[in-house]
């Protein structure tokens, strides 16, 4: 009775454990606004290719800020617009952009970017990554971080 009365009592405490360790294994993370903005996010890879830009061209980025704002730099020009978050799904509604004119492939990354976050895309989220994919292209980015 006494082993019985242990194990009743250590039991929830195992499992409990069990619980915390499988939840801190996994990086995925909820795609909700708050977990997407006050970051900026750096774009390593398109495709999964890595970046190949001129010398002396910066990697693109995506910065979400208060109220679901986003704005960065797609390659060669700025851009910025209104994000949306739908049903796991990602855009900037209304994207506007500067008219620099660039080498390849930096127009060419470019163009890749616009498109994917001028137009609904998956969203997978993780603690260091954020992924968008549409039917065209994969835009992998890491979190480079920035907070408020």
């Amino acid at each position: 009775m006494k082993k019985m009365a242990i194990a009743m009592l250590v039991a929830p405490a195992i499992l409990a454990g069990c619980s915390t360790g499988s939840s801190l294994m996994g990086d995925s993370m909820e795609v909700s606004q708050a977990n997407m903005q006050h970051h900026n996010w750096t774009l390593v890879s398109i495709d999964g290719q890595p970046l190949n830009l001129p010398e002396g061209f910066a990697a693109p980025n995506l910065e979400i800020g208060e109220s679901f704002t986003a704005n960065g730099h797609a390659g060669c020009n700025r851009y910025f617009g209104q994000a949306e978050l739908k049903d796991g799904q990602f855009r900037i509604d209304n994207m506007a952009t500067t008219m620099m004119a660039c080498p390849e492939p930096a127009m060419a990354v470019e163009g890749v970017m616009t498109n994917v976050l001028g137009n609904w895309s998956e969203v997978t989220l993780e603690k260091q990554t954020l992924e968008l994919q549409n039917g065209e292209h994969t835009l992998s980015f890491q979190l480079r971080d920035w907070v408020n």
